[in-house]
């Protein structure tokens, strides 16, 4: 089986998402075991031999940060912190996407800026490997001073305390450990902090929200080009001489793409009674073009995100500091998080337009795309569900980088809510999907209709692998089940 070597090189979100996907192993390189043993050393170095009170490490937490704590609670204190810090509420968070913090919290701990001992990273390795998910829970995160809810209930598992699910069963971490052979981690000094302190939930959701953005993005692509055929729209608007005129980067590859998916169609190439096609079809380029450049700066931050350490306060050696600043603090993450469910509602919006307009009984095609309407209601609640969809995202929509609530009597006072900003980032997500897929549906059912027409092979190539899966509407049936075959096909056939 291929492993995957940590170490502090940088990492890409496809490599992330490849990782977790395909259930790769993983393993620390020899460079981030020395990293982490050095900065652990350097660590307790300077506990020995400093008089200054070092904030979470000699200190209390939050407003408790002038609280001094002798050495010998040091282990106590935190392990207390994962305890009292363990307030996660709401839903569990999907095991995919705990496994995404596991491997971002090792990796972030493995740029040796952390102060952890190697045995508990070489632990939540373990829980990587052997398949280990901690219970974790939505809400909790105020997206500041890191994910500390979440994160607490992840690490809980390592001392014993929590539950997590093993081969599908949800154990306590007593039980846990007892089945593994394991003594529960005895936590050093900082450990506790450096653990909960950290941006990894927020990113885990980030990197699972933007890997399938871009493949929503892919998608909307190849299923408006299908509409346009379908429609029997016009060419012109994918001509490059409008794009080159305006220039943004996703705008050009967008017309180039629809432009080159109906290549070889003889729908599109045939004599047009109307002038001009609706927004939803001839501005599909400055639409799907402008999401693909706000995926583009989504990918960005992020893939800086995961390539850093995020804990507090960090231990520099190389530069004998131990610095208490804010890298934990979400702002990075919640606005791009808000930003890309704002895109993808767009995607999903011009996506339902779209089949709204093929519902119509416009140009030739039946109203509800069926052969006798009145008698069968054919894609009419379809798209009422997918307007239900979209209304749906714009209330998600709504950003949740602009709220703060001040939090530990004052010390922390201004706050990202970027775990909010990911979370209901991830609802878009899903409903995209969603009204992609019944999008789908019903261009499908429209292209039929101009048989015995053919639409590009790319199209048709497209028409027949879904028509595997989901047969043309001749008469009224259950409908919910097709819907729901067709958002699992764009899943199983991701670009």
């Amino acid at each position: 089986m291929e492993i995957h070597y940590i170490s502090s090189e940088k990492i890409t979100v496809e490599q992330v998402a490849r990782i977790i996907e395909s259930g790769m192993m993983i393993a620390l390189s020899e460079d981030a075991k020395r990293r982490v043993v050095e900065c652990r050393e350097y660590l307790d170095r300077k506990i020995e031999t400093s008089k200054e009170p070092v904030y979470g490490i000699t200190t209390g937490f939050g407003s408790l940060c002038n609280v001094s704590i002798d050495k010998d609670s040091l282990s106590d204190l935190q392990r207390n912190l994962v305890m009292s810090h363990s307030c996660g509420m709401g839903d569990e968070v999907p095991a995919e996407i705990v496994r995404y913090m596991l491997f971002l919290k090792i990796q972030s701990l493995c740029y040796g800026y952390s102060g952890v001992q190697l045995s508990t990273v070489e632990r939540l390795v373990e829980f990587f490997n052997k398949g280990i998910v901690p219970v974790v829970y939505q809400q909790g995160s105020l997206g500041a001073s890191g994910d500390l809810a979440p994160l607490a209930n992840m690490c809980l598992p390592l001392l014993g305390l929590g539950e997590a699910w093993l081969d599908g069963e949800r154990i306590t971490g007593k039980e846990l450990n007892r089945r593994m052979g394991w003594e529960p981690v005895r936590l050093a000094s900082k450990e506790g902090l450096a653990l909960l302190n950290g941006t990894q939930f927020m990113s885990a959701y980030s990197v699972w929200n933007l890997i399938r953005a871009k493949r929503l993005s892919a998608w909307a692509d190849r299923i408006a080009a299908m509409s346009i055929d379908a429609f029997d729209g016009r060419i012109s608007p994918f001509l490059m001489p409008i794009h080159t005129i305006r220039a943004h980067k996703g705008q050009i590859d967008t017309a180039r793409n629809i432009y080159e998916l109906l290549q070889g169609s003889e729908i599109i190439l045939r004599h047009k009674e109307h002038v001009q096609d609706p927004y939803s079809f001839r501005c599909v380029p400055q639409v799907h073009g402008a999401v693909k450049d706000t995926i583009d700066h989504v990918e960005k931050v992020v893939t800086t995100e995961i390539n850093s350490a995020t804990d507090n306060p960090v231990v520099v050696p190389e530069e004998d500091m131990i610095i208490s600043g804010g890298n934990f603090h979400g702002e990075p993450l919640a606005l791009v998080n808000d930003f890309l469910a704002i895109a993808l509602s767009e995607l999903a919006s011009i996506s339902q337009q779209r089949m709204y307009q093929l519902i119509s009984g416009k140009r030739g095609l039946p109203s509800f795309l069926v052969a006798k309407p009145g008698l069968n209601s054919g894609f009419m609640i379809p798209q009422y569900a997918a307007a239900s969809i979209v209304s749906q995202n714009k209330q998600y929509s709504t950003p949740a980088s602009v709220d703060s609530i001040e939090s530990s009597l004052g010390q922390e006072d201004h706050v990202s809510m970027g775990a909010n900003a990911a979370t209901k980032c991830a609802k878009v997500v899903v409903n995209a999907y969603e009204v992609l897929g019944i999008e789908l549906m019903a261009s499908t059912q429209a292209l039929e209709f101009r048989r015995p027409l053919k639409s590009s092979p790319a199209i048709e190539d497209l028409f027949a692998r879904y028509r595997e899966v989901v047969p043309f509407v001749d008469v009224d049936r259950v409908m919910y089940s097709d819907m729901a075959k067709s958002v699992e096909f764009l899943k199983k056939n991701d670009f």
